[in-house]
């Protein structure tokens, strides 16, 4: 069994996390290209295309070490011995498996000359486990940190650094690594580096094993285009860098407000966390007095009920830019489009009219309104641009916005496939996932 004085470190794995082979393997060569030394069959690639998959990167790839990112958790013996003849060098089975499972495994491993990397996701005292899981015979230790964990901005270095004083044993490391923070992690400890956003998503994905490569080798930080996933404090900043459209596909498809567009400031957006305000048709005192109970940088969401007398205009408008109002968004009307756009003010509703109501005073202020047919909840994230007005719970804010993040990346992958000439049916193979009657 390998340790970590007798093989040289660190090595760059590519998780090729993708649904079709074909993509697997167009990015893969150009990992391969940019100096990758093991190529991993990703989870998803390996549920969509099973054994397939393996087969085909060992036969692309024979030279490179192929990774079988199974995550066994019962029966170690099949599904090693299903790997292992299909060509994969290392499988991984879960550290949370029993140890039967793990026996099992290691034992089948031994038979076909390939390797078992025992992957820690999800377990609860991963020190401890390290431990055990070395005692029992894996060749490596996967410090891993899920997709779904890093939208919550989590990462592997501090468990990298706490597990490498407990195994002798060489440490993957994972979890939305690119060429910023890589060199870190090889600081704390790990031995095998493995990316895939950073690799998969970017536009030249040769430059980005290049970058890679260099960053772990020589221990420099190079600029990533892939960002590592944000933290709490950052969510403005990934929700101006993203779409409505890249936000609504975070969201499993969440529609944006129905009816409510851009009526002053086209190619403008609006970011910020609601105050939301209930009134009726024309009644313009509670949207007027939410100015002043308003925060800097919120956005006024107002629920007029749909109706079409105004209940916002210019003298508001102007308040709210000396306030530092972000914006406004309306169920209802708003007036004074023409002088409302030379200020500047981004507003979104449903009508435009010439003529206002009475301030009578109806509704109330800072409560749960309905905005567009959604649910808008006082401090919720409000994000519109020319495509519409979506609303994020305060709640999930922040794994919408990674995930956000996540779709955009994703789509200026294919967006450079496409650019070489193929179609996006061609790329995303839309024949083969359409449902057969």
């Amino acid at each position: 069994m390998e340790t970590k004085s007798e093989e040289e470190h660190p090595k760059l794995q590519v998780a090729l996390d993708l649904m079709n082979i074909k993509r697997a393997v167009r990015i893969g060569k150009k990992a391969v290209e940019g100096g990758v030394d093991w190529v991993e069959a990703g989870t998803p690639l390996i549920k969509s295309e099973g054994m397939n998959a393996v087969r085909r990167l060992k036969k692309e790839f024979p030279k490179k070490k192929i990774v079988a990112d199974m995550k066994t958790m019962d029966v170690g013996s099949v599904e090693v011995e299903m790997a292992a003849k299909a060509g994969a060098d290392i499988i991984g089975i879960l550290g949370a498996a029993d140890d039967e499972t793990l026996k099992e495994g290691i034992r089948s491993a031994k038979n076909y000359d390939a390797e078992i990397l025992a992957d820690l996701i999800q377990v609860e005292d991963k020190v401890k486990r390290a431990k055990e899981v070395t005692e029992l015979g894996v060749n490596y230790i996967g410090v891993h940190v899920g997709v779904d964990a890093q939208m919550k901005g989590m990462d592997p270095s501090e468990l990298v650094k706490n597990i490498s004083g407990a195994t002798h044993l060489p440490i993957a490391a994972a979890g939305g690594l690119n060429s910023e923070t890589a060199p870190d992690i090889v600081k704390n400890g790990a031995d095998i580096i493995i990316v895939g956003g950073a690799i998969i998503k970017a536009k030249d994905v040769k430059k980005a094993t290049q970058d890679l490569k260099k960053a772990i080798s020589e221990g420099v930080s190079i600029k990533s285009e892939i960002k590592k996933k944000r933290g709490s404090a950052e969510i403005r900043n990934v929700f101006q860098d993203v779409s409505t459209p890249n936000i609504s596909d975070a969201m499993h498809r969440e529609p944006c407000m129905k009816g409510i567009r851009p009526v002053t400031t086209e190619g403008k957006k609006i970011i910020g966390r609601a105050f939301t305000v209930r009134t009726v048709d024309g009644d313009w005192a509670k949207p007027v007095e939410a100015i002043e109970e308003a925060d800097q940088n919120q956005v006024i969401v107002i629920d007029a009920g749909g109706g079409k007398t105004a209940v916002w205009g210019e003298l508001a408008s102007w308040s709210c830019k000396q306030k530092g109002i972000e914006g406004v968004v309306i169920d209802g009307a708003v007036r004074d489009v023409d002088d409302i756009k030379e200020l500047g003010l981004p507003i979104f509703a449903r009508y435009i009219a010439s003529n206002a109501g009475d301030p009578k005073g109806y509704g109330a202020l800072d409560d749960k309104i309905i905005c567009g047919g959604r649910k808008v909840k006082p401090g919720d994230w409000i994000i519109g641009d020319d495509s519409g007005v979506v609303v994020v719970p305060k709640e999930e804010a922040l794994q919408v916005a990674n995930r956000s993040l996540d779709v955009m990346e994703r789509e200026n992958r294919v967006r450079e496939e496409i650019k070489e000439g193929r179609t996006l049916s061609v790329v995303m193979e839309l024949e083969r996932w359409e449902k057969k009657k």
